[in-house]
């Protein structure tokens, strides 16, 4: 695990990580108890507004302004849901967090459900996270047994409790409207935004502040030390830390908490160590295959939400995917369209259709089957498709083939010129991806 200057997030706790004595011996549930005792809710609102803190599951939103839309919305009735659905490619960091802090979740969660006046509380957890879910109710358990959690809260006469919620196995789950309409027991699919936005008609049609498992662990912290404490490290508008799950071809996959704005090329060689056997670094994805990916020249671009946005890409949910010059990026591609097709909910028919479309030509191509006119085909669907679906899959399945086209297109003509796929081992007679 990388450091920073002063651990943000990751603090090394005595015992398993669901016992509690270790995350007290830290400032743990101090500011919880803060809350409960003498810090009304306008109060918190403000601190984090301060802070700067800007959502981590992927928009960037500013954390105190969702609250506070919540917390004085004319509809009194409020819910507070933790998103823990975390199913895309490459990002792990919620799991880690899930694992190894179950606490200092429960505590932010705690928090923003307090804030927001919240009549129930939720943890969606991912069904997959067998181990983290059984650490995360062992976790509950000992604040409720200190007094922290259930009737009565350490005697103030407040009554919350936190309900762990088995998720949907889907990608598409984990966009909010969907996991919200799964939690109805409705199927996982999501509601179209505007109007329905979560601040608005969320849980039950109620206003419903939703955040991440990431931003949530950050609450704590920033009350306990402070929002100059915060804002220490990161960039002017994206203060803080990320947690950074970097993966692909590196020495050291893996969870690093980083400053916001640490460089592209700093997370790879000082976290990642390097690219193995050699090789050297073709693109990475800074956020995801649902993001545009960038080329060996553009390693020094800081990783926060605003700096990414103006190279024409984005930071996301920080899953960063390293490929090397051994990738055939139209076999790389081919993986992740198939994978956008797997998990199209089909309720949008421009979804349901072009990411299969999209998928069968990249197979087409990669096959050595592919024409100019199926790339000319595969282009023009893109534009179709981009910006059609409820939710972003299938702009993120659009993006990511109109990304790999534009910086490798010689890979794509290459193909069509052989008839195969150039990368193709001898061995094998596969492509490299």
């Amino acid at each position: 695990m990388s450091t920073v200057t002063e651990p943000r997030l990751i603090q090394k706790l005595d015992g398993a990580p669901w016992e509690i004595e270790g995350y007290l011996k830290v400032g743990g549930y101090e500011a919880w108890k803060k809350c409960v005792s003498d810090r009304n809710p306008g109060q918190v609102v403000e601190e984090l507004k301060k802070s700067g803190l800007r959502g981590r599951g992927g928009a960037g939103f500013p954390t105190g302004v969702k609250w506070d839309k919540v917390l004085h919305h004319r509809i009194k009735e409020h819910y507070f849901v933790c998103n823990a659905g975390e199913h895309e490619p490459g990002t792990f960091k919620d799991r880690h967090l899930l694992k190894t802090l179950p606490h200092q979740l429960i505590e932010g969660c705690l928090i923003a459900a307090h804030t927001v006046q919240a009549k129930a509380a939720f943890i969606y957890v991912n069904h997959e996270y067998h181990e983290e879910r059984e650490n995360l109710k062992k976790a509950l358990a000992q604040a409720k047994e200190r007094g922290l959690i259930g009737k009565n809260i350490l005697g103030r006469g407040i009554d919350l409790d936190l309900q762990v919620f088995e998720g949907h196995g889907s990608y598409v789950a984990g966009e909010e409207t969907a996991m919200l309409e799964s939690m109805q027991g409705r199927p996982a699919m999501p509601r179209q935004k505007p109007p329905f936005y979560p601040t608005d008609f969320g849980l039950y049609g109620k206003p419903t502040l939703v955040n991440n498992v990431e931003t949530l662990c950050n609450i704590p912290r920033i009350l306990y030390k402070g929002s100059s404490w915060f804002t220490q490290v990161g960039t002017e508008k994206c203060p803080g830390t990320m947690m950074f799950s970097l993966s692909g071809s590196v020495n050291r996959p893996g969870v690093y908490e980083m400053p916001m704005g640490v460089t592209i090329r700093e997370l790879i060689e000082r976290c990642g160590g390097g690219v193995p056997g050699g090789r050297t670094i073709k693109a990475v994805f800074p956020g995801g295959p649902a993001f545009p990916m960038v080329t060996a020249d553009q390693l020094d671009l800081p990783m926060d939400f605003d700096s990414l946005k103006k190279a024409g890409t984005g930071l996301g949910s920080a899953g960063v995917i390293v490929v090397d010059d051994a990738t055939c990026m139209v076999a790389k591609t081919l993986h992740f369209s198939n994978f956008f097709k797997g998990e199209s909910c089909g309720q949008c028919p421009p979804c349901r259709m072009g990411t299969i479309n999209l998928a069968t030509l990249m197979q087409k191509i990669e096959q050595g089957e592919g024409t100019q006119k199926d790339m000319d085909s595969l282009l023009q669907l893109c534009g179709f498709v981009k910006g059609t679906g409820y939710c972003t899959l299938v702009t993120g399945a659009s993006v990511l083939v109109q990304s790999s086209v534009k910086l490798f297109r010689h890979e794509y003509e290459e193909h069509i010129r052989l008839q195969r796929c150039p990368y193709q081992t001898a061995a094998t007679g596969a492509a490299v991806h």
